[in-house]
Formats: structure tokens, C-alpha cells, sequence
């Protein structure tokens, strides 16, 4: 079976997006710098069942996400994922299934209490950038009336725990690079720009992560480097004035602070 190949799609999908999400696909699959393939298919999975989750549905309505207690293991019909999801570490399966299903609860003292020897920050920028990626392509599908993609497989290979040099706590909760601060490896995640916006240097701590980031904002909305240029339009067919509209509108039912 091909892979994106949108035989079903009620519209015509233009190559540049097949393509963008094939190699989404291959990059979910691959170990990164935190996590191995398996590990990262695990989240993605994770993410997924997430949202058919009941306890995530309960903790979702409760005044306070720390104010009730339960489990995610609780719904019969996740059982086809479940060898897949049960090797992640109970944290990590919580973490991923609170970033899914109520991220605009998160806090800073929430995300430090999941620091220790076993998970660091770049465990948990690379865990967002595994979900936003799935949430994204799944997103896309969901939208046209497709049956999602089924997860890849797993790649062979060990995460490479590459940590940037220029990496520090300055505006968010995980280190980021400053655009001055960036070294001969990731000095292209960017573009040469002197200034970024916070909403891409808030994966910079994995810089592979924001690759992937620019990759689906350039198949989905718009190359990078023409987001501050509001005349630009990229492949869309919208204007630019309709292109943010429906954006602002996602953005405010979505929670999204930003």
C-alpha cells in the first residue's frame, strides 16, 4: 500500500504534501536525540488513543487536571495498541496524554517535576515534537474524512543526546537557542534570520525538531522564513488575510496562548 497516496480524498492533495508527510512518517520512525524509533512510534501511539482516553475525558472537565486520580490503561478498546504504549514509562504516558488532550493546563512546575537523571528536557521537546507531528498529519486526515495513516516501523539506531551548545533557560519552561547562540550544527534551523519567533525556538533544544516543524508549517501554511512577510502566500489558494483568519479562529478554539 502506498504510503499518503489519497485515493479517497474528496479533494485533489497537491505531491509537495504527500511528500512532506512521507517524510514526517520516516522521521517519527527514526531514533532522534532523546528517544529511539520504537520509543517515538510508542508516543505517537500514545498520543493517538489518548483521545478516546476516559480518564483524560474525566480529568478534561475537572476544575483541576491534578485533582482526580486514575489511569489510562482503563479502556478495553486501546487494546490493539497497547504492547506498543505499555513499554513507556507511566510518566511519559501520562505526559503525552495531558500535552494531547489539555495542553493549555500545563505549568512549569508540572513539566520540572518530570525532570530527573532518567528524563531531561530534551526528552521532553523531542516527546512534543513526536505529538505536534502526529497531531498535524492526523489533523489533516481527520479533516478530509480519511482514515488515518497507519504508524510506521520502527527504525533501527540509538538517539545521539546531542545537546546544543547555545541551549538556555530564557522566556519558556526548556532551554531554547537564540538565533547569536546558534553553532555550526544548527545553523540552519533559523534560516540565517537574526530574530525568530518564540513559537519555533520553542523546539530549538532538539534542533532536528525544528526541522521537522519548518517542514510541516511550509506543507501545511507557509515556509518560515515568509510567516513575517504578510504579503506572502506560499502554495496556498487562500489569501493571506483568509489563511490567518482560519488560523486565529483554530488558535482560540484550540486554547493556544500564543
Amino acid at each position: 500500500m502506498n504510503q499518503f497516496a489519497y485515493d479517497a480524498s474528496p479533494y485533489q492533495i497537491p505531491d509537495y504534501k504527500s511528500d512532506a508527510h512521507r517524510a514526517a512518517w520516516s522521521y517519527l520512525a527514526g531514533p532522534g536525540s532523546w528517544w529511539t524509533g520504537t520509543q517515538r512510534l510508542a508516543i505517537a501511539q500514545a498520543s493517538r488513543d489518548s483521545l478516546d482516553c476516559p480518564f483524560c475525558a474525566e480529568r478534561k472537565q475537572a476544575l483541576s487536571p491534578l485533582s482526580i486520580e486514575g489511569n489510562h490503561n482503563g479502556d478495553p478498546t486501546l487494546t490493539t495498541s497497547s504492547l506498543l504504549v505499555s513499554s513507556l514509562p507511566i510518566k511519559v504516558l501520562d505526559a503525552v496524554h495531558r500535552i494531547t488532550t489539555d495542553p493549555a493546563r500545563l505549568t512549569e512546575s508540572w513539566i520540572q517535576g518530570l525532570i530527573d537523571e532518567t528524563f531531561h528536557h530534551g526528552h521532553y521537546v523531542e516527546m512534543v515534537s513526536v505529538i505536534v507531528t502526529l497531531i498535524s498529519i492526523d489533523a489533516f486526515h481527520r479533516a478530509l474524512g480519511l482514515a488515518l495513516e497507519p504508524l510506521p516501523a520502527a527504525q533501527p539506531g540509538q538517539p545521539d543526546r546531542y545537546w546544543p551548545e547555545g541551549a538556555a533557560v530564557d522566556v519558556a519552561w526548556v532551554p531554547m537557542i537564540y538565533p547569536a547562540n546558534l553553532s555550526d550544527k544548527e545553523s540552519d534551523i533559523y534560516f540565517g534570520a537574526p530574530q525568530m519567533g518564540h513559537v519555533i525556538r520553542a523546539m530549538s533544544l532538539v534542533p532536528d525538531a525544528v526541522r521537522q516543524l519548518n517542514a510541516l508549517s511550509a506543507a501545511h501554511y507557509l515556509p518560515t522564513p515568509q510567516v513575517g512577510d504578510m504579503s506572502a502566500c506560499g502554495n496556498l489558494t487562500l489569501s493571506r488575510p483568509q489563511t490567518e483568519l482560519i488560523a486565529a479562529r483554530t488558535s482560540v478554539l484550540n486554547d493556544c496562548f500564543y
